[in-house]
């Protein structure tokens, strides 16, 4: 289902394809301009064509802000298990397509390879539900995959769906999901996806095949971007595509590669800061500015060079050219000849510097690839420099915008370049200049997203060159080696910047120092069994919780575990200093329940209860506040800490049942499940699994329920509901078995128990993250 929802997608691709080359034809009008002089004119009509199509670029992504970028580090973010707010939805799709449409016919330095991998993964989260937010009045009876983890399998088909019809690749599409994107895997989820990658790989060869050169079921098209067929001229004997000796060259170009791509990184990084502090605060006109500007520098960059620094060199022969694209493989010498540039150049000559710029992205990276000696050293240099800065400050605007391509497309360069003057200096004439090409792209994107395997198998399929399997692989390690000496790759990187807890692979060893009760939140806010209303509005609405514990209070041994100015309760030491922390947070839930309208309430539960509530006068919160110890905590569940409780009753020993969702408390102050005090827990009634889950995804918010309608004093029995049976660990686990639980079992909550049965923290991966785990850790080293 989900290789045919992407057909939409791929058709639009298309649509890319033809507004591209209906920008390609202003080409030759520049070039008629000559003899009239009217050369300002044309550059007037390329910039009214290039900020036009960056104009609506930025605008789908102020309609929905989430669609900027390549989207992979937000579908990262998800597989991850963090759950990014709009990142699946289906605005979000529209906008990402139609986004990358305009910025990538605008001629801004982005690639439309990281929109399709996001697109991907819209579609798999988003069909399988059979229903749209978007579409509320299309429901469909499909009470199937109504799960999260449901969803994540899916969205990680939908990414390496995408990225297998990207490059052709579906085994480096289901390895890019496993390296880069999911946490959580299963055996039984390979197969699955790798069917799926296969899947859109074959359904876009079938129909690009077909409408590209009309031959339905021949599969001459396995991917957008190909690399074609690597192969040395048949006259040439001394040709070979790389030798031992080559590796040497390779490693070294690894190494360039992982600096310029950490120099990347950090550029890219200082950028994106300064745009958080000094641009996205401010009106969203200057998120358009911004673009604007960039679609004019770069506009104004390409004409010039191209006009300025372009070479007019000779015209290679049909027959001397390599096998390059499958667009290329033909017989007819124009046809060969289509995508090179004149622009200002006499007869039987063209400028170098143009048939880079004015090309579309794919077919400059391919003639990189597969022609030989058509660019000067000075073009390839002035187009490797221009690439790096251009795409450094692209990557990053108010527009969809990948970064593989452009990545590539400036190795490619750095690669030939290589090549070009080994050639020339050292005299090595064996050198296939297409095979430095491709390792000079391995090596610069490599050292900007830091993958390596994935990537490898990517490259190898795009080639159809097993081959190269060694050197990309030797190139790839290097180069990522080099760039995590400096920092973290692009993605990683952008990741930190949003503030999202992602958990990586594996903890550090020394990070084993730590104990689960030493990393813990040990101020917990917590619910009882039977909770009255008014404490649930009370904690839904000043807290934001995901989850809660669900506690009874042991009241029978609080003494024995006094001891001076300290509560120790099974070697966990609560401090006195956080006494202050819950009293506070109690003294702000007072403050937001003042305006609890608790004197005109009308009982949903109990009618007959309603001409009680107008008598009752006096402030509800007002008797919760002062309601002294009582042996009853199920009865009266809205008893929370007062200044005047002594230590004893503010911290008692509290015996954990289970966990409760946010989304399901609110379900059931929504529908209305309770209880009066005067009758049994028994008469409120139940909800099924398929009605509690029947608003999922998106459950109602505690700020969208009509507190008129709810009374405050009735109460809530939430065992029903609750999981009795979570994941639990001791005070005294390891960190390191901590996070690896939360990695393989997809957690978001994990409370600390101790050995009989109270609970005394919980954690959440907000605690497991690098830079709170240093500080812990920190602390741990100043304490000890």
């Amino acid at each position: 289902m989900v290789l045919y929802a992407e057909g939409t997608f791929y058709k639009g691709v298309g649509v890319t394809h033809s507004i591209v080359r209906c920008f390609l034809n202003i080409v030759p009008a520049v070039e008629d301009c000559t003899d009239r002089g009217c050369l300002a004119l044309s550059l007037l009509e390329l910039l009214g064509f290039n900020l036009t199509f960056a104009f609506f670029a930025t605008l789908f992504v102020l309609i929905q802000p989430v669609a900027a970028g390549s989207g992979i580090p937000e579908i990262k973010c998800y597989l991850n298990g963090v759950k990014v707010p709009g990142v699946v939805r289906l605005r979000t799709l529209v906008c990402k397509v139609l986004g990358v449409l305009f910025s990538v016919s605008g001629g801004l330095f982005v690639g439309k390879e990281g929109p399709m991998i996001h697109s991907g993964a819209v579609v798999g989260a988003g069909l399988p539900q059979f229903q749209s937010i978007s579409f509320q009045k299309i429901r469909f009876d499909f009470p199937y995959f109504r799960s999260d983890r449901d969803k994540r399998d899916f969205v990680s088909a939908g990414a390496a769906a995408g990225v297998a019809a990207a490059f052709g690749a579906p085994i480096g599409g289901t390895l890019f999901s496993l390296e880069e994107g999911s946490s959580f895997w299963n055996q039984g989820l390979t197969w699955k996806v790798l069917f799926c990658s296969m899947s859109a790989t074959f359904t876009l060869n079938f129909f690009r095949s077909g409408i590209l050169f009309s031959s339905w079921g021949s599969f001459q098209v396995p991917g957008l971007l190909n690399f074609g067929e690597f192969k040395c001229s048949d006259s040439d004997k001394k040709c070979h595509l790389w030798t031992v000796l080559d590796l040497a060259f390779f490693v070294i170009m690894g190494v360039v590669g992982g600096l310029l791509g950490a120099t990347f990184n950090c550029l890219n990084k200082r950028l994106a800061k300064y745009r958080m502090k000094n641009v996205h605060p401010k009106p969203k006109l200057i998120r358009v500015c911004e673009t604007l500007l960039v679609s004019l520098v770069t506009t104004v960059i390409v004409f010039v060079s191209s006009m300025v620094l372009g070479e007019c060199r000779s015209l290679t022969p049909p027959n001397d050219w390599n096998n390059s694209t499958v667009a290329m493989q033909v017989s007819s010498s124009d046809e060969v000849n289509s995508s090179i540039k004149t622009f200002f150049c006499p007869n039987n000559t063209y400028n170098d510097m143009a048939t880079l710029f004015f090309n579309p992205q794919e077919s400059a990276i391919l003639q990189l690839f597969h022609q030989d000696g058509t660019f000067s050293p000075v073009t390839l240099s002035f187009f490797c420099c221009v690439y790096f800065l251009l795409s450094c400050w692209t990557f990053g605007l108010s527009v969809p915008s990948g970064l593989f391509v452009p990545s590539l497309l400036c190795g490619a360069s750095f690669g030939r370049l290589v090549a070009n003057l080994l050639k020339s200096y050292l005299g090595l004439t064996h050198i296939y200049s297409g095979t430095f090409a491709l390792i000079g792209a391995a090596a610069f994107l490599g050292g900007v997203v830091r993958m390596t395997i994935s990537l490898t198998v990517i490259l190898i399929e795009s080639t159809n060159e097993i081959s190269y399997g060694l050197p990309i692989m030797i190139t790839l390690m290097v180069a990522k080696w080099t760039g995590d000496f400096f920092n973290k790759g692009i993605y990683d990187i952008h990741v930190a910047l949003k503030g999202v807890p992602l958990l990586e692979w594996e903890t550090e060893e020394e990070m084993d120092k730590l104990r689960a009760c030493d990393i813990m939140e040990p101020n917990l806010t917590y619910v009882y069994p039977h909770t009255r209303i008014q404490s649930l509005v009370s904690i839904l609405r000043t807290t934001a919780h995901h989850a809660f514990p669900v506690v009874t209070e042991n009241r029978g041994n609080e003494k024995e575990f006094m001891k001076g100015n300290q509560l120790i309760s099974n070697n966990i030491k609560f401090k006195k200093s956080s006494i202050l922390t819950r009293a506070g947070e109690q003294r702000k839930r007072s403050q937001s329940m003042k305006s609890y309208p608790s004197s005109e309430l009308r009982n949903m539960c109990d009618e007959q209860l309603a001409a009680e509530e107008l008598v009752e006068k006096e402030d509800m919160l007002q008797q919760m506040l002062e309601r002294k110890y009582t042996p009853y905590p199920n009865l009266y569940p809205d008893q929370s800490p007062s200044e005047e409780w002594t230590m004893e009753e503010r911290f008692r020993p509290l015996t954990f049942h289970g966990l409760i969702l946010r989304s399901q408390l609110v379900t059931l102050l929504v529908r209305g499940l309770c209880y009066s005090e005067t009758q049994s827990s028994a008469s409120q009634p139940r909800l099924s699994h398929a009605e509690m889950s029947e608003d999922y995804p998106r459950f109602p918010d505690i700020h969208d329920v009509n507190l008129t309608l709810l009374n405050p004093r009735m109460i809530v029995d939430v065992t029903p509901y609750m999981n009795p049976s979570p994941f639990t660990v001791s005070p005294n686990t390891h960190v390191s078995q901590v996070f690896n639980l939360f990695r393989t079992m997809g957690l978001r909550h994990l409370p600390v128990v101790n050995a009989v049965g109270e609970i005394v923290g919980i954690i959440t991966r907000h605690n497991l993250t690098h830079e709170s785990l240093q500080a812990r850790l920190r602390q741990h080293y100043m304490t000890s």
